[in-house]
């Protein structure tokens, strides 16, 4: 069945995702060539391409990490293939040290890099504003306003990389690429597959001198981008008063509902800014000498009204201009559209009186539902294997980015500091020095190859004294069971792809204690666990079980649910130990839902009655 994002029907109209609708503009595009690490709110970009390349001659690779996606893409693009590289905001900080010399390089085919932002942290351990990665590297960015916007912005963003010579970022943020919205068809541009690279050193290796001139280069393309900027239909007025109102993003479309429900209309002119850098400066000017005040409507930080406040002055112009404040609009998380339409009546002193928020004091309080390990995860137990086999001993658990950071809630509270992607196998070693705790540190398969190989082989080599426990689950699984180097390709139907050990890699680095358990086999790992956390030195154990969601993908799953019998004497300890959603009390009796339960038996395993058996088939 052909893929519905490659439908051959210009004009036709079909309801898709933010991040759909970017994969269509992409293959409208002719992207030939894409690459990626999985980040939400970004995923589902890669998944569509990954599927679309199944069917056409689009190249598409899971990268290792962001750093090597960008790079990989920026070879094709230098050998004068379109290119896409797909991440999230913080994926960006890996492919920093890429970015910044590629834009000194620049490209021949387009490239085109979507950075994913995520206000408010919905699935991110930071919200960092990623349009001052444009302005630090000196490259265009465009940010679309809607879904239909992001799907037309993808074919013009690879147009003006090719224009410019130079790799454009495309920034969106988590309500456009999770929201969905109708999308018009454009033609389907053939991609050019092949491409060849002319050797030219003096361009293309960036050697002091070399860089020298090339920064030469990328200044003046930056003045050549601010032009565009300027004349660019992603930068429009709408509307002729005096009141500005000047806004990005999703923001743009608070920021109409806003003037309509205010019925100011004919008193304000919106000046939204789509091709955000170079930021448009004759075209902000022109905007501010019409006016009388200037509100800037941004999510995220003052990147806009930094600029905005910068070209008034820059004109002579004294004009009231203002955005983040703390009666207005705040640095912090999303915008709605109701705190634009409050925030634009105070600053414009419009008479406004919000909707009575309904008398809800008589519903009762809904019942938290915190983030939690699926049940039967293998992580819940390998989590409590260590926390078996530590019992007594004051313990740090460093921990990583994926699933297992879940771990974090109670009742088993085993990770005390993550940072970022990679960060346990580095902090575990500054643990282990400055102090006389015993160190644990969790990371996933995937993550271990994304970042944490180096901080184990500086770990190896300085002879730090810590345990490093790899969660191997088979799949890179908190953003959607995409592949690693690690994933064994023909379980997804496809050849022609390596596969790299984990054990393998470990004992090559030179681990001196190596030990690969089973977790559900709970009391041979808190064996082998114990025996880890007794070696002097660095001692690494992979705990090996599939993600229980991917092996039912699989069909790989023989779930057989488990039930608590009359055996039970309350003791609770699976209930107090494990959490698992799978629990839950009836009349303080504790019973497994039988539907929920995949049938590990990890709780079968702790039960001190035996109460816990298998249901009859």
């Amino acid at each position: 069945m052909t893929h519905k994002l490659l439908t051959d029907g210009p004009g036709e109209k079909m309801m898709l995702l933010g991040n759909e609708a970017i994969a269509r503009g992409a293959v409208e595009a002719g992207v030939a060539f894409a690459s990626t690490y999985p980040g939400t709110p970004s995923s589902e970009i890669s998944l569509n391409l990954f599927q679309i390349s199944k069917q056409t001659d689009l190249y598409f690779e899971y990268s290792t990490n962001e750093k090597v996606a960008l790079e990989v893409s920026a070879a094709a693009a230098n050998a004068g293939v379109r290119a896409m590289c797909i991440m999230k905001h913080v994926g960006v900080n890996v492919a920093a040290d890429v970015l910044m010399t590629l834009a000194y390089i620049g490209v021949k085919g387009g490239l085109v890099i979507l950075t994913a932002d995520d206000p408010f942290m919905f699935s991110s351990q930071n919200e960092q504003d990623n349009r001052y990665y444009a302005k630090l590297s000196g490259l265009p960015m465009l940010e679309p306003s809607s879904v239909a916007e992001a799907k037309e912005m993808v074919p013009r963003a690879f147009d003006l990389s090719e224009k410019l010579g130079e790799p454009v970022l495309l920034r969106t943020t988590t309500r456009i690429n999770h929201s969905t919205g109708i999308v018009s068809f454009g033609q389907v541009q053939t991609p050019q597959t092949r491409g060849d690279f002319t050797k030219d050193p003096f361009n293309y290796v960036c050697v002091p001198a070399v860089s020298r001139k090339l920064h030469v280069r990328l200044l003046e393309n930056m003045d050549r981008a601010e032009e565009l900027a300027a004349a660019s239909e992603f930068n429009f007025v709408e509307g002729d008063g005096t009141w500005g109102v000047i806004c990005n993003g999703v923001s743009y479309s608070y920021v109409a509902d806003a003037v309509q429900d205010l019925d100011i209309g004919d008193r304000t002119r919106v000046l939204r800014i789509g091709f955000s850098h170079p930021v448009p400066g004759s075209l902000i000017k022109d905007f501010l000498k019409a006016c009388d005040k200037v509100l800037v409507v941004e999510e995220g930080e003052p990147y806009m009204e930094e600029a905005v406040k910068a070209f008034a002055q820059e004109a002579g112009l004294t004009l009231p201009v203002r955005g983040k404040d703390k009666d207005l609009f705040s640095r912090l998380y999303e915008f709605d559209p109701a705190l634009v339409r409050g925030a634009m009546a105070r600053f414009f002193g419009v008479p406004y009186s919000p909707p009575v928020t309904p008398d809800l004091s008589d519903l009762p309080e809904l019942p938290q539902r915190p983030p939690n390990l699926c049940a039967g995860c293998s992580h819940r137990a390998t989590y409590y294997a260590v926390k078996k086999a530590a019992e007594g001993s004051d313990t740090i658990y460093p921990s990583d980015i994926g699933c297992y950071t879940l771990g974090f809630l109670p009742p088993l509270s085993m990770a005390d500091f993550v940072v970022c992607m990679g960060a346990s196998v580095g902090a575990a070693c500054g643990f282990s020095k400055v102090t006389d705790k015993k160190v644990v540190a969790f990371i996933g398969d995937s993550t271990f190859f994304h970042s944490g190989m180096a901080g184990l082989v500086n770990a190896v080599f300085n002879n730090h004294n810590f345990t490093l426990v790899i969660l191997d689950n088979s799949t890179t699984a908190m953003t959607g069971h995409q592949p690693h180097p690690g994933v064994d390709m023909t379980d997804m139907n496809m050849d022609g792809y390596g596969r790299v050990s984990i054990e393998a890699v470990v004992r090559a680095i030179g681990a001196p204690h190596v030990t690969v358990i089973k977790p559900f086999k709970v009391k041979k790992s808190i064996e082998a666990v114990r025996e880890a956390l007794e070696f002097k030195g660095v001692s690494v154990i992979i705990s090996r079980e599939a993600c229980t969601l991917y092996a039912k993908s699989l069909n790989r799953l023989n779930s057989r649910a488990f039930y608590v019998s009359d055996k039970c004497r309350h003791d609770r300890g699976c209930l107090d130990d494990l959490g698992c959603p799978a629990f839950y009390l009836r009349n303080e009796q504790v019973m497994i839902d039988p539907d929920l339960c995949v049938g590990c038996a990890v709780c079968a395993q702790l039960c001190p009655e035996n109460a816990i058996l298998p249901l009859k088939a």
